[in-house]
């Protein structure tokens, strides 16, 4: 059994909940087919995370609106309305988050896709953020989730070793490339399934 010292969580869809979807529903009428394809061609996941990437929040509209002119509105929403998209804490992880740090067993850190924009306002409204250890936001360090890079600085900034920490993460892209660096994964899904998980690292909760 490997002796697990160190957990390193994900933050959105993980703890905190966060979805466009709150805001672009109801400007699609609820048609989720015409939103999705919004999401698939214009504001696509791809262009976000290159802000999380700490590419500028608003120079990244503008050569958004300068591509699709057409969807000028929603493109400057997706930023301009972007507290709205952020959702409320996962209340089940943030109840597993508070045993591992009580249990004083375990360096706890966390690993996020996040623009350096707008992390401020998820750390003004999630009082949780505050019990890290630390907390390596990509968008600070020019670089994101699932390079090589961030991860090692994470390992590296923290005196963390790879093969006894555990990664909490919702994206399986993100767990794979994890792995790769002998770190051990967790894909989250839901809080149940996180406690049903950590039973295989011998840590009951």
């Amino acid at each position: 059994m490997k002796k697990i010292d160190t957990f390193i969580f994900d933050l959105g869809g993980v703890l905190i909940d966060w979805n466009p979807e709150y805001v672009f529903l109801d400007e699609f009428n609820g048609d989720r087919e015409k939103m999705q394809w919004f999401f698939d061609n214009v504001c696509t996941s791809d262009w976000n995370e290159n802000q999380d990437a700490g590419y500028p929040m608003a120079k990244a509209t503008e050569e958004r609106v300068a591509l699709f002119p057409e969807y000028e509105s929603l493109i400057r929403m997706f930023y301009g309305r972007w507290v709205e998209m952020l959702g409320d804490a996962i209340s089940g992880t943030v109840d597993i988050l508070k045993k591992i740090i009580d249990s004083k067993q375990y360096k706890v850190v966390a690993l996020t896709n996040w623009s350096s924009e707008t992390f401020p306002i998820a750390l003004e409204r999630f009082e949780f953020l505050q019990w890290f250890e630390g907390i390596v936001v990509s968008g600070d360090e020019k670089t994101r989730k699932p390079f090589d890079d961030i991860y090692n600085l994470t390992l590296e900034r923290y005196d963390i070793t790879a093969k006894n920490s555990i990664f909490i993460d919702d994206n399986a892209r993100n767990i794979s490339a994890a792995n790769n660096l002998a770190i051990n994964g967790i894909q989250f899904k839901n809080p149940e399934q996180l406690i049903e998980d950590l039973k295989q690292f011998n840590i009951h909760l």
